[in-house]
């Protein structure tokens, strides 16, 4: 079965790198030309790669494992939420918070904190603080749901991770490096492969190519 075919990826632009000039020389065993001025990633080795992801997580899913989806980038954040949401993964699409795999127990402490809350402004008990006090938790309840809302229902550390772009979501893999979670990424021409276990060679700023 094909999970993903090269139609598909030239159709999208996923084989579109960065600008020559802000290539990292790391990722140069993925590049297969250079087209005036952007480099041009050799999407035969990015089908090769995904597969072995995708038959990766696929298993590990079938066995129970948990991942989680990360994307923080404007353009991305939406297809990270729907996507997860899709397949029933957690996510992050706003912002990564230190310590979210490396100080879980605390991060857990938060997720709970926002579902007490919320069940706060559910039941009306919320209404009878002082306005004052009132709208100081609203405005608490309102972060934590910015950046938790999409991890409101992992009870343990994770699995696995999926990133888009791995420059802008270093700490999360290095939180994962320092534990030992394998990471699943795409990684544009600009990226450095080696944090990443499972690197797919591929556009990550275009919209239809990170969505594919």
């Amino acid at each position: 079965m094909e999970v993903l075919t090269m139609k598909e990826l030239l159709e999208t632009g996923v084989h579109f790198g960065h600008r020559t000039r802000k290539w990292n020389p790391k990722m140069a065993r993925y590049i297969f030309t250079e087209r005036k001025g952007i480099h041009i990633i050799d999407l035969e080795q990015t089908v090769d790669m995904f597969k072995r992801a995708y038959f990766m997580v696929r298993d590990r899913v079938a066995q129970g494992d948990e991942i989680i989806f990360i994307g923080t980038k404007r353009q991305v954040q939406a297809t990270i939420a729907d996507e997860a949401k899709r397949c029933g993964a957690h996510y992050v699409n706003r912002r990564w918070l230190g310590g979210t795999l490396t100080n879980f127990v605390t991060i857990k402490r938060s997720i709970d904190r926002m579902k007490k809350l919320e069940n706060m402004v559910e039941d009306g008990s919320l209404e009878h603080f002082p306005n004052k006090e009132a709208s100081r938790l609203r405005r608490e309840l309102a972060k934590l749901q910015r950046n938790l809302d999409g991890l409101r229902h992992l009870k343990q550390i994770p699995d696995l991770l999926y990133v888009i772009d791995p420059d802008i979501e270093a700490n999360a893999i290095r939180e994962a490096n320092i534990l030992k979670i394998p990471v699943i990424a795409i990684v544009d021409t600009n990226c450095d492969p080696d944090p990443i276990d499972f690197p797919i060679p591929g556009n990550d700023d275009a919209i239809k190519a990170t969505k594919l």
